[in-house]
C-alpha cells in the first residue's frame, strides 16, 4: 500500500516545503510507466541476445534486493523504476547523477543484523500462528464431537487420550518447522553477543530465543557448547562451555541482584513448578560448562523471565547483556540437596539494565490521566471510540495540542462515489466455525484469514482479506469479523522533535492484531488535481498491489482474484497504476493519520472487504507486523518510490527521512 502525499512528520519543522498531488504527476507517472515498459522490453530483447551485460547486472542486483527487503509484506523494495534509472546509468557513465547513485547503491544494499532478527521473528510468528488455527481447528472438531456423541464411556476416554496425544503447543511447532526447513537465524552457537539483538530486546517466548539461535533449547536454562564445537576457532577449547542462560525463577537458591547474580545449576529439581530440589546436582552438562567459563574466562549471555499478561507463554524475556562467571562453588541447598552456585557479574561499558523485574524498556506506562507527562488534550477523539486517546507534548514551549482536523471513527463518503453492495454474504449462524461450508472462507482460499486466540490475528499479510459482512448470518463475534471491532488499545498520541505528531501504544500488540483503520474521505483520485497542500492522501491501491503493478511487492495470492476481478467494472483490467480512489484524511480523520513512516516498520498495510467486493473501493487497515511493546511508536512503510513524487511545478521533490531505522533509506521520497 502506498501514501500519495505524506504529512510533514518525517521532515525537521511543519513550516517546511509542501507536496501535493497534481493531474501534472498523474500524467507524468503514465508517462514513465511507457518508457518503463520500453525499458523492460529492451532488457529482454538484450538477455535473449546475449548483450548489454550491465543492464542484466543491475536487473539482477535489484531482484536480489527484492528478496532481501520483504519484512511485512509492504512495499519496502527498490522500485523497478530505480532499476532502469540505474540501467541507464550504466550505459552513460558520463552523466551520472546523485539520485541515480543512490538508486544503483540501493539496489546492492544488505539488509541489517537487526532485520534479519526481525525478519525471522516474524517468520516465526507465521508459523506460530498458522499452527494456533491447526490447533483451534482440532479443538473445536473435538469438542463437536464430545457433544454429539452417545458413544460409550470408554470409547469417549479412548477418543480423549488420542485427542491429548496429537495436542503440541504451536510455539514449539512452529521452531521444529524453521529446523526442518534451515530457517533458524544461528543455527551455530556462538560466544558473546549476537548479531542485531541488543540489550533489553524482548522476546515473548522461549521459542523465539530459539529461532534467532540467541538459547538453542526451549526449556533448559542453560545453552552450552558441546565437544563438536571443538573445531576451527574453538579448537584450543575445553568443551563443554556455556554460552547462554536464562533467570527465570526456577530454582529456589537464585539470588539476582540485577549486576551481581548468584545462580542455581541445573538438575534435581521438581518439575511440577514448585521449584523445590528433590536430589542433589551433578557437575555435568550446563553445569560443567558453566565450571568451564570461569576457568577459560568466557562470558555469557544473561535473559531475565519476568511474569507477563502480554505473553501467551505467561512471561517476557528481556536480554541484559554479557556476564562473567567469575565463580562456582558446591553447597546444601534450601532444601537439604547438594547443589552448584555460579557467581555472575555484569561487564563493564554495556547499557544500562533495562528489567528490574518488570520495567518495560520504552519507559513506564502510565496508570491514570494525572500520570501522564506532557498533557494537552486527554481525548482527541471527543468521545468517539469506546477508549480515549490522550495527546501529550514535551516538546513545543508552550506546547500545543493537535488541530486543524475533525475525528472521525468512520470512513466519510464523497457524493460522487457510490459504494456497492454486491456481497451476498455466508449463511452461517452465531460464529463462522467451518471454512468449508463458509461462502466468505472460500473467497479466502477456504480458510480464515485470522486466529481467534488473541481476540483475533491475522496468520500473514494477503492481497486482500474477505470478512464477514451485513448480509451475513454470523454475529460480531464472529472471528472473520475481527478488523470490525474498532479500538482495542490504548493509544496515545505524542510529539517527536523532527517528525511531528506519532503514536504508540500503552498495551503490548501481538503480532497480527489489528491496531486501527485509515479512515477520513473516500473520494475519487481525479477530484484531487484541486486540493491545495493537502498531505493525508491514502490511495487505496489493492488493484495495483494484487497485479505487482509500479514496483509493487505481490502478496499471498490465495484469494479469489477471478471473482472479484469479474465482479468489478470492465475498466478493472486496463494495467493503470494510479488508483481510482483514495482516503483523504487532511480534514477529517481518525488515529491512522497521525501514524508516521518507518524503512523497518512494526505495522502493515491490509485491504480488506466485508460490506461489498470491489477490490477498488476497499477498506485500509493497519495491522502489526511485530509483537509490539508498549510505548514503542507505531509506524508502517508510506511505500513511496525515490524520485516519484512531483509538486505543482512538475518538479521532483526530495523529502529526507527521520525514521532512524538500521536500514534507513534515508530519503522518504
Amino acid at each position: 500500500m502506498r501514501m500519495v502525499a505524506q504529512s510533514l512528520k518525517c521532515t525537521e519543522t511543519e513550516s517546511e516545503v509542501f507536496t501535493r498531488r497534481v493531474s501534472a504527476r498523474i500524467k507524468e507517472k503514465q508517462r514513465a510507466d511507457k518508457e518503463l515498459l520500453f525499458r523492460r522490453r529492451v532488457l529482454s530483447d538484450q538477455k535473449d541476445s546475449g548483450g548489454g551485460g550491465r543492464g542484466k547486472s543491475v536487473k539482477h542486483c535489484c531482484k536480489r534486493a527484492r528478496a532481501d527487503k520483504t519484512a511485512n509484506g509492504e512495499n519496502e523494495n527498490v522500485e523497478l523504476e530505480k532499476t532502469h534509472k540505474g540501467f541507464e546509468v550504466a550505459a552513460e557513465p558520463m552523466n551520472r547523477s546523485l539520485e541515480a547513485t543512490e538508486a544503483v547503491a540501493a539496489c546492492t544494499f544488505e539488509k541489517s543484523d537487526h532485520a534479519k532478527v526481525k525478519e525471522t521473528l516474524r517468520l516465526f510468528n507465521k508459523y506460530y500462528l498458522h499452527f494456533v488455527q491447526e490447533e483451534e481447528k482440532r479443538c473445536g472438531k473435538a469438542e463437536a464431537e464430545r457433544k454429539a456423541s452417545k458413544a460409550s464411556k470408554s470409547k469417549k476416554r479412548a477418543a480423549a487420550e488420542d485427542t491429548k496425544s496429537k495436542a503440541k503447543r504451536p510455539d514449539l511447532k512452529a521452531v521444529s518447522k524453521m529446523m526442518e526447513t534451515n530457517e533458524i537465524l544461528y543455527s551455530e552457537k556462538r560466544i558473546g553477543d549476537i548479531p542485531g539483538i541488543k540489550v533489553g530486546h524482548q522476546f515473548y517466548a522461549r521459542a523465539e530465543m530459539v529461532a534467532v539461535g540467541f538459547h538453542s533449547h526451549w526449556l533448559n536454562g542453560i545453552d552450552y557448547m558441546g565437544q563438536n564445537y571443538k573445531k576451527g576457532e574453538y579448537m584450543n577449547r575445553t568443551f563443554p562451555l556455556a554460552v547462554a542462560i536464562v533467570l527465570s525463577g526456577m530454582y529456589e537458591d537464585d539470588l539476582d541482584n540485577a549486576e551481581d547474580v548468584v545462580y542455581t545449576g541445573q538438575g534435581g529439581h521438581d518439575l511440577t513448578g514448585n521449584k523445590r530440589q528433590i536430589q542433589d546436582q551433578k557437575m555435568e552438562r550446563g553445569n560443567l560448562a558453566l565450571k568451564n567459563c570461569v576457568e577459560q574466562c568466557v562470558p555469557v549471555r544473561v535473559v531475565r523471565g519476568h511474569e507477563s499478561k502480554s505473553s501467551y507463554t505467561g512471561r517476557v524475556y528481556t536480554y541484559d547483556g554479557l556476564y562473567k562467571v567469575v565463580q562456582y562453588w558446591a553447597e546444601k541447598g534450601i532444601s537439604g540437596f547438594t547443589v552448584y552456585k555460579y557467581r555472575l557479574r555484569r561487564l563493564e561499558g554495556q547499557p544500562i539494565l533495562t528489567t528490574n523485574q518488570v520495567h518495560f524498556s520504552f519507559g513506564r506506562v502510565p496508570q491514570s490521566v494525572s500520570e501522564i507527562r506532557g498533557l494537552v488534550c486527554e481525548d482527541i477523539t471527543g468521545g468517539q471510540e469506546s477508549l480515549p486517546i490522550p495527546a501529550t507534548n514535551l516538546v513545543d514551549d508552550p506546547p500545543v495540542a493537535p488541530i486543524g482536523f475533525k475525528y472521525c471513527k468512520s470512513i466519510q463518503v464523497e457524493k460522487n462515489v457510490k459504494l456497492p453492495t454486491n456481497a451476498t454474504g455466508c449463511s452461517c449462524k452465531g460464529h463462522c466455525v467451518d471454512p468449508k461450508i463458509c461462502a466468505c472462507a472460500m473467497l479466502n482460499g477456504s480458510d480464515f484469514p485470522y486466529v481467534s486466540r488473541d481476540g483475533g490475528r491475522l496468520i500473514e499479510a494477503k492481497d486482500v482479506v474477505f470478512e464477514c459482512g451485513p448480509k451475513c448470518g454470523c454475529g460480531p463475534d464472529c472471528v472473520n469479523r475481527t478488523s470490525q471491532r474498532g479500538l482495542k488499545y490504548r493509544l496515545e498520541v505524542f510529539r517527536t522533535p523532527k517528525k511531528g505528531w506519532a503514536v504508540r501504544s500503552w498495551d503490548f500488540i501481538p503480532s497480527g492484531a489489528p491496531v486501527c483503520e485509515y479512515t477520513g474521505i473516500l473520494m475519487r483520485t481525479q477530484d484531487l488535481d484541486n486540493v491545495s497542500e493537502n498531505n493525508y492522501i491514502f490511495d487505496i491501491d489493492c488493484l495495483q498491489t494484487m497485479r505487482g503493478l509500479g514496483g509493487r511487492e505481490r502478496r499471498l495470492r490465495d484469494v479469489s482474484v477471478s471473482t472479484i476481478i469479474s465482479s468489478g467494472r470492465p475498466d478493472d483490467l486496463k494495467s493503470e497504476t494510479v488508483p481510482e480512489f483514495c482516503i483523504d484524511a487532511g480534514s477529517t480523520g481518525n488515529i491512522a493519520r497521525f501514524i508516521n513512516h518507518s524503512c523497518e516498520p512494526n505495522l502493515f498495510v491490509q485491504c480488506v472487504l466485508s460490506s461489498h467486493h470491489d477490490i477498488k473501493l476497499a477498506r485500509v487497515m493497519l495491522f502489526a507486523a511485530d509483537n509490539i511493546p508498549p510505548l514503542q511508536e507505531l509506524t508502517y512503510d508510506y511505500g513511496y518510490a525515490l524520485d516519484s513524487v512531483y509538486g505543482p511545478d512538475g518538479k521532483i521533490k526530495q523529502m529526507t527521512c527521520y525514521c532512524g531505522a538500521a536500514d534507513c533509506r534515508k530519503r522518504l521520497f
